[in-house]
């Protein structure tokens, strides 16, 4: 049974930096796409940075390039977010996804891309 665990959502002010965290229990595969979604009040949820656990390629949505990085520990059980100079409209619950894949979607995929989910991580951007 695989479970992804968010952590690190919060409140922050215009401007401000949030790491958020994403650690996977019960992964088996060996090579896998893991990625960030975002979903705020009202929209689609979108997809903003995935990385490839077996070779670290990872793909920014434009929305976030330069603002946002996506990482990953050396054990390729964990991946990170780091959110910098963060804006009002990236305020949205965050959630991690996960699957076992020989490669990562094009253009970082979509919600069908992924099988598994995280339960998201509420951030809040204050102007």
């Amino acid at each position: 049974q695989v479970q992804l665990v968010e952590s690190g959502g919060g409140s922050v002010q215009s401007g401000g930096s949030l790491r958020l965290s994403c650690a996977a229990f019960g992964y088996t595969y060996n090579y896998y796409c893991m990625g960030w979604f975002r979903q705020a009040p009202g929209k689609e949820r979108e997809g903003v940075a995935t990385i490839y656990a077996g070779g670290g390629s990872t793909y920014d949505a434009d929305a976030v390039k330069g603002r946002f990085t996506i990482a990953q520990d050396n054990a390729r059980s964990s991946v990170f977010l780091q959110k910098n100079s963060l804006k009002p409209e990236d305020a949205a619950v965050y959630y991690c996804a996960a699957e076992a894949t020989p490669s990562c979607a094009g253009g970082g995929g979509g919600r069908s891309d992924f099988t598994y989910w995280g339960q998201g991580t509420q951030v809040t951007v204050s102007s």
